[in-house]
């Protein structure tokens, strides 16, 4: 599709903009402006006795022609300024914020997505949506056609106090035509230091499968035991070649019947060219997908003809032979990957070992 990028940055009429989000609070789709209040309320009264005895001040100085006491009056300034910038961040922070919400719904509309705020606990199969507390997702972008595909921005918490940490990503999700085996390409181009993955979850190593070519130097290819034939099937040279050519900054995971890319960062954002580049790697991958659909499971069937065998209840249809070839679906032994530790639980268990034989054995 073309994408219409204009409503990012073209100039914006302000009264439509209080407009807009006057009418998102009339939705509930926004919170009141209670807690805008409030801030205010809290620049106002440091105006009060901050800034209004600093100008009393000057002005007496000024009125006295007393030298003396412009140095004393040091402290006052710096906290007037620091009064000031506070006000500016607060007035620039909720006119930036509303402005930003405005832009994006023109930018869905434009471009045939809605475009909702963002609400808490998303009902998502994606490893990222089953950690920590306080999920939330932002700035949501939907479309239903040619088919289902989501943008948004994602945040939890893990930790508390002072190790309490809030962990940002972006994702585009894609709604597939038939539920696939869960495998999980773990980007090689967005790896941390000593090429440490940035996936939040460590998969077992025994589950990675090498394919063909230089695949392997963009993405470590994950699937459960048993389906190394599926996922080459999947995986097709060209297949590959687009992940490769088109996706390699991004983490992708296929679980049930969707595909998600993930990266450590805002997605859904003002900035053009992050759009363009989403939707070319959307439109490149979708391109293949038709052939993913028609992917079956032939262990459903085995382990029906099984039962049939064994004169379970229910096991025939109609007592017709089994259905070939077998309906969409994965069997239970596909649908997770088996999770492993990560190699810094490794590290810091062999230097607990080894702080416990220097000080228990040599410390003696």
């Amino acid at each position: 599709m073309t994408l219409d990028t204009t409503a990012l940055t073209q100039p914006i009429d302000r009264a439509k903009v209080r407009a807009f989000s006057k009418a998102l609070r009339e939705k509930g789709m926004l919170q009141s402006r209670a807690f805008t209040i409030i801030v205010f309320a809290f620049v106002g009264l440091a105006a009060l006795f901050i800034v209004v005895p600093t100008f009393v001040s000057f002005m007496a100085i000024a009125f006295t022609g007393s030298s003396g006491s412009v140095f004393g009056l040091l402290p006052f300034a710096i906290m007037l300024v620091v009064a000031g910038l506070i006000a500016w961040a607060v007035i620039r922070g909720v006119g930036g914020a509303a402005a930003r919400r405005y832009r994006l719904s023109l930018f869905a509309s434009a471009n045939g997505m809605t475009w909702h705020p963002g609400y808490s606990n998303p009902r998502l199969p994606g490893m990222i949506f089953d950690l920590g507390r306080n999920q939330e997702l932002h700035d949501v972008m939907r479309r239903t056609q040619p088919r289902t595909l989501e943008v948004a921005n994602y945040t939890y918490e893990t930790g508390s106090g002072k190790n309490k940490q809030t962990h940002r990503w972006g994702y585009v999700a894609l709604r597939l035509d038939t539920p696939l085996p869960h495998i999980v390409l773990d980007a090689a181009g967005n790896n941390g230091l000593f090429g440490g993955s940035n996936l939040p979850i460590t998969f077992g190593r025994d589950q990675r499968l090498s394919l063909e070519g230089d695949f392997d130097q963009h993405f470590a290819l994950y699937c459960p035991e048993g389906y190394e034939r599926d996922a080459l099937y999947l995986f097709t040279p060209d297949v590959m070649a687009r992940f490769v050519d088109n996706a390699a900054a991004l983490d992708v995971e296929i679980v049930d019947d969707w595909l998600f890319l993930y990266a450590k960062r805002d997605l859904t954002t003002l900035d053009p060219a992050t759009w363009e580049w989403l939707f070319a790697t959307v439109a490149a991958i979708d391109d293949k997908l038709a052939q993913w659909a028609r992917w079956r499971d032939d262990r459903l069937t085995r382990a029906t003809t099984g039962a049939v065998a064994s004169g379970i209840p229910g096991a025939t249809i109609q007592g017709a032979p089994l259905l070939t070839p077998p309906p969409a679906g994965v069997a239970r032994e596909g649908r997770r990957l088996k999770r492993g530790i990560p190699v810094w639980s490794f590290v810091v268990i062999a230097g607990f070992a080894a702080w416990w034989i220097l000080t228990t054995v040599f410390g003696r």
